[in-house]
């Protein structure tokens, strides 16, 4: 499945526009501030790269069960909540492409 932020995919023909899609992850463990403020924010990078490919994972089962083959305009969002939790939105439009 093609992936892009723009709204076109270069050399295709997008031939429909299926509806938005979206995925949502949050990691399950919060992260907690200790001593050493370099292993902190390791620890949110690394939640981060593993719940942005969670929502990734998410938004292209929800493309493929409208029959799509790529999703463009994809926006992404990062957030830490309060409590410390990293979640990540992936939102964009699902579509076919002629092939």
């Amino acid at each position: 499945m093609i992936l892009t932020t723009t709204n076109s995919i270069e050399n295709y023909k997008i031939i429909d526009y299926l509806g938005i899609v979206t995925g949502v992850a949050m990691n399950k463990e919060a992260l907690s501030m200790g001593f050493s403020m370099s292993k902190y924010y390791t620890k949110i990078q690394n939640s981060i790269e593993d719940v942005k490919e969670e929502a990734f994972q998410t938004l292209q089962n929800n493309a493929a069960k409208l029959n799509a083959n790529a999703v463009v305009g994809i926006k992404v969002e990062i957030e830490l909540t309060t409590h410390n939790y990293a979640m990540v939105s992936v939102t964009g439009t699902a579509v076919k492409v002629a092939v």
